[in-house]
């Protein structure tokens, strides 16, 4: 990717946001069963107690890096609509003539258009890339190749 902040997709934006409500769901619940000062019963109640500490410890971590991952998204602003990167809209003429509008995605989630994770083949392939580019991948049946056809942002085209 590149050394600044990178955007986000929409799609992944909405996945985060999700992630992070559940997860601040569960650190209640479990912060709920946690006994606090009191004193712990026999050794399996404290052992219990600890691994419920260790659990909230865990959450917390992963709380942190989701809304780190959401503010370095909105500090880095739109993806570009000049070079593919994470959020982007790509318009690809695949091989075989099809044409076809995918989003470049951290998180595979569904959505009304076709979400290439950035860590995949063809995603890998794209960015980094501007229109009128022929990029290579391999797919499962061989080696294969796309156009970029147009670069956009937010399910947004530009040509």
């Amino acid at each position: 990717m590149t050394d600044g902040p990178e955007p986000i997709s929409a799609e992944a934006l909405r996945a985060l946001q999700g992630e992070l409500a559940q997860l601040r769901a569960e650190r209640e619940r479990v912060l709920g069963t946690l006994r606090g000062e009191e004193p712990v019963g026999d050794r399996a109640d404290a052992a219990d107690e600890l691994q419920r500490a260790d659990q909230v410890a865990r959450l917390d971590l992963r709380i942190a890096e989701v809304e780190g991952r959401i503010r370095e998204g909105a500090v880095a602003g739109a993806p570009s609509t000049e070079v593919v990167g994470v959020g982007s809209t790509v318009a690809v003429r695949f091989a075989d003539g099809v044409e076809e509008t995918v989003e470049i995605s951290e998180v595979a989630e569904e959505s009304e258009l076709t979400l290439v994770t950035a860590d995949s083949p063809l995603g890998r392939a794209l960015l980094g890339r501007h229109a009128g580019e022929t990029v290579g991948y391999e797919t499962p049946g061989g080696p294969a190749s796309a156009v970029v056809v147009s670069v956009g942002n937010g399910g947004a085209r530009t040509a």
